[in-house]
């Protein structure tokens, strides 16, 4: 077996990590930077913008242009550092014992670095198509990768199987729930404290279908199927963010809160949350009868479809050869691109290094043997391509 691919992908890692690809913020320099290196192996590239240009997925093919390849798929954003208590650089890859500490290295530049490591070999041999398929705002609801998924679609020969590396222990994942995030506004009127008849406090209605989805989500937890091979085994929902209120002594004006609902389906989040909208529109009704101005507005905001084992998946056959992975089917709780790509009409499998307990995490890090595991996996996936169609 030719060079370990390792030492590549680590030096590619702390490149990728020195560039703050949180999702609040652009992935530009990111992306010129792998354009570059792209570029200077001859492997033509592509952007796929959002709206205003600030932020793109990025597209490359290595090898011939036909049917039958496989996508290496990632995100490039990665979450915030604010306020955690980081005893490293986050941005600063650093090596302390047997693991890679650095923001991103997790969650996912550690799959980006070692797909980047393949390419110039790739580059040379590749008698089958690799398309590398980079996304934007993966972390703020997957808002990137439908944009790009449409291309891939749309302008390449039909890809045989679509691997996307989310940190999954080097260990092939067939399933993931899907994640809505719904951002409710309840507006009321303001008065001084002392008169609270004459206002229409937006906290105080707005902790009423709060409870309401407390109340909910523990329904959620014991009506779960116990055969379903999640954890948390059911739906869930969980409020995230609450913002109300000017002072102790002002009836608010406004209150705003988030929740997620993450589901492994068949029932959607729609269906999952129908009572809540239910009460949500009959408080709307009833606030606006003590004042115009007052009312309530639910908006779904983002909506990852789940993504559901294939039987005799392609893509899950493929990266179990791979990564030599012979152990029983597994699911994850988080959602991810994978379900967008199945949508689409592929055979997908998440599979890629690190484990998601380090995600989002302070101190952040991936295993140096994760990522050796991830070298191997590349080493046989340009074996597999060099062979012919």
């Amino acid at each position: 077996m030719s060079a370990d691919l390792y030492p590549a992908a680590r030096d590619l890692l702390a490149r990728l990590v020195a560039f703050d690809t949180t999702s609040r913020g652009s992935n530009l320099e990111l992306v010129e930077w792998v354009e570059g290196y792209l570029g200077g192996l001859g492997v033509p590239h592509r952007r796929v913008p959002n709206a205003d240009g600030s932020k793109s997925n990025l597209m490359a093919t290595i090898g011939p242009v036909i049917a039958g390849g496989v996508v290496l798929s990632g995100h490039t954003d990665v979450v915030p550092v604010d306020g955690q208590p980081w005893t490293s650089n986050p941005f600063e890859l650093t090596e302390k014992g047997e693991r890679l500490y650095g923001r991103g290295t997790c969650d996912m530049k550690g799959f980006l670095a070692l797909a980047l490591a393949a390419a110039p070999e790739l580059a040379k041999t590749a008698k089958k198509p690799v398309h590398l398929a980079f996304s934007y705002d993966e972390e703020i609801g997957c808002l990137g990768a439908p944009s790009m998924i449409a291309v891939i679609r749309r302008e390449l020969p039909p890809p045989a199987v679509v691997v996307v590396g989310e940190p999954t222990n080097m260990e092939a994942v067939n399933g993931h729930k899907g994640i809505a995030t719904f951002h409710v506004t309840v507006a009321g009127r303001e008065c001084h404290s002392s008169q609270p008849h004459l206002g229409v406090s937006a906290v105080m209605e707005a902790v009423k279908l709060m409870s309401s989805l407390n109340q909910l989500s523990a329904r959620l937890w014991d009506e779960a199927d116990p055969a379903s091979p999640f954890t948390p085994k059911g739906p869930t929902l969980t409020i995230g963010m609450v913002s109300g209120g000017t002072a102790h002594n002002i009836i608010a004006r406004e209150c705003t809160f988030v929740f997620d609902v993450r589901s492994p389906g068949p029932r959607t989040p729609e269906e999952i949350v129908a009572p809540f909208l239910a009460e949500a529109a009959e408080l709307d009704r009833a606030l606006k009868a003590r004042a115009p101005e007052a009312g309530v507005v639910v908006e779904l905001r983002t909506n990852v479809p789940p993504f559901q084992p294939e039987p005799d998946g392609a893509a899950e056959a493929f990266a179990r050869r791979m990564a030599g992975d012979n152990g029983p089917p597994r699911v994850v709780a988080f959602a991810a691109e994978a379900g967008q790509f199945q949508q689409a009409g592929f055979s997908t499998v998440i599979c890629g290094p690190g484990s998601i307990d380090q995600a989002h995490q302070p101190d952040e890090f991936v295993e140096i043997a994760q990522m050796q595991r991830g070298a191997l996996f590349m080493r046989r996936l340009i074996e597999w391509a060099s062979e012919a169609p």
